[in-house]
């Protein structure tokens, strides 16, 4: 638990550290999923409850992805399995837990604001809070080669953390069209999917 400060920024540890000594967590550093930042699992047969965390993401990233799944763990123990996963009781339960953490005034201001627009309606997951993983990622280290989808020029190249490249086009609501170049297919990407900007050959 001592090696948890490394992954959150200061002044948390105490206030992280008491919530999983009073529920007996067992919480894993995990490596980079592109799929998820966190994951929970609650208690059954003896077993504690399991929390995982990306280990890669910055401080802030990790600390509030690791409170998204707290408040998971909380909703369990209040009540069951008888709510959605990510239905009003886990929104008020997140909402009440990310409060306790505003009121220290712990967050930068740009991180703050961006988490106070979300205690009325928080997302599912960090990813699909758009303002918020914009501000996050002001805040990671050693990803300057990186870009927003939306900030590939229209009809310009990009590559994702696969090695494929696609050809960014029109925005269709939320998503952009992307054409992967060696088969034609068309994808949908989120504004902020992190790609690495291609030039095209000369």
């Amino acid at each position: 638990m001592g090696q948890l400060q490394d992954f959150l920024p200061p002044g948390t540890y105490e206030p992280v550290l008491e919530y999983l000594r009073r529920y007996k967590v067992h919480l894993t550093v995990a490596r980079e999923r592109k799929s998820l930042l966190g994951d929970y699992r609650h208690r059954i047969d003896g077993v504690n409850h399991r929390i995982s965390v990306n280990g890669n993401l910055n401080t802030w990233s990790f600390l509030i992805t690791l409170l998204h799944e707290l408040a998971h763990l909380l909703t369990f123990e209040q009540y069951g399995n008888r709510v959605m996963a990510h239905g009003r009781e886990w929104k008020s339960v997140y909402a009440a837990v990310l409060k306790q953490f505003l009121e220290q005034k712990i967050f930068p201001a740009d991180i703050e604001r961006e988490l106070m627009l979300s205690l009325h309606n928080p997302a599912a997951s960090t990813c699909a809070e758009d303002g918020l993983l914009r501000v996050l990622r002001r805040y990671d280290a050693g990803a300057a080669s990186l870009v927003l989808v939306e900030e590939i020029a229209a009809g310009g190249l990009f590559k994702t953390s696969d090695g494929r490249i696609f050809q960014k086009k029109e925005k269709l609501r939320k998503r952009y069209k992307g054409i992967e170049l060696a088969t034609s297919k068309v994808y949908l990407f989120s504004p902020v999917y992190e790609v690495e900007p291609v030039k095209a050959a000369s």
